[in-house]
């Protein structure tokens, strides 16, 4: 797959179909419209090319809204390179690049720039200007421009947006496998391992505090998880708490992780965890020494759960 960061560093001349969306997630949905884009790519003989953006464009043309994104942008991109596709183009998404026309985004882009003959897109697809025009207008220009505007049906579209849907209320109630089931994959958080307050290593626990650098990145739901990491090609074992840290009246929230057999040092260093199991709420205990006993628990229900997985 060739990564192009912008439209201008794109050089290939070849005919190609094109899709174009954000793909949060490159989930199930979106892999089913991926799948169809490559084998019409192949049907046709041209060259395939998502076209995507960032940052999102609802930051954009409203920068005070709260997004809670599947995935960084760092993460989009790996799932991609599984996908089949030939090319893989983010476009730099801006307010200049938001006040094209209809006609000048076709004609400048898509016709110019990535040759294109077919474009594989959704019913409810807007584009231009005040996203002003609609697939009759892109069909319009289709006749005018000379390619073939295939539609994702309703039901299709509708199937992605209500997976995206519920990924993440199932996220944000703890409910990772009906994530999975739509992802196609165990959800993760990516962060630098940073100096935290030493509490955990004091109470026999210590932990690698994560920072997490995209604020858009969406955070499950607070509470305990059983999760695996990979470091030195080694898949490791561990828990991790997302919240507030009650106990000890933090009021700044926090994502820690305790790994299962793993001594060495990993600050500063940037980690995947993958989320397997949430085990249980947040909890305020009245002592150090009543959190220390329920995080024994917690290991054993989460060695428990492991084994049986073997």
């Amino acid at each position: 797959m060739n990564q192009i960061n912008g439209i201008e560093d794109f050089l290939k001349i070849k005919p190609s179909i094109v899709t174009i969306g954000t793909f949060d997630g490159v989930h199930l949905g979106h892999q089913k419209i991926l799948s169809k884009l490559v084998s019409e790519g192949k049907k046709s003989k041209l060259e395939t090319i998502v076209l995507t953006f960032f940052p999102h464009p609802r930051k954009i043309l409203n920068p005070s809204i709260q997004l809670s994104l599947l995935n960084t942008q760092s993460e989009k991109i790996e799932l991609f390179k599984s996908s089949g596709i030939d090319n893989l183009i983010t476009q730099k998404f801006n307010k200049d690049f938001s006040e094209y026309s209809a006609e000048k985004y076709v004609q400048k882009i898509l016709v110019n720039k990535l040759k294109i003959k077919k474009i594989l897109i959704g019913y409810d697809h807007r584009f231009g200007k005040n996203r002003d025009a609609g697939i009759k207008e892109l069909k319009t220009l289709g006749d005018k421009y000379n390619f073939d505007v295939i539609e994702i049906s309703a039901k299709e579209k509708n199937n992605i947006s209500i997976s995206s849907t519920k990924i993440r209320n199932a996220l944000f109630n703890g409910k990772l496998n009906i994530a999975k089931s739509y992802l196609g994959y165990d959800y993760k958080i990516t962060g630098k391992v940073i100096q935290g307050n030493s509490i955990g290593r004091k109470i026999g626990y210590p932990t690698a505090n994560l920072q997490v650098m995209d604020k858009d990145k969406l955070i499950p739901k607070r509470g305990v998880y059983l999760v695996y990491t990979k470091l030195e090609n080694k898949v490791i074992h561990g828990m991790m708490n997302i919240g507030i840290k009650p106990t000890i009246k933090s009021k700044e929230g926090s994502i820690e992780v305790h790994l299962f057999e793993w001594k060495k040092n990993i600050y500063n260093k940037s980690i995947d965890v993958f989320l397997k199991k949430f085990i249980r709420e947040e909890k305020k205990f009245k002592s150090l020494d009543k959190l220390a006993d329920q995080l024994k628990i917690d290991k054993e229900n989460c060695l428990i759960m492991l084994n049986e997985k073997q």
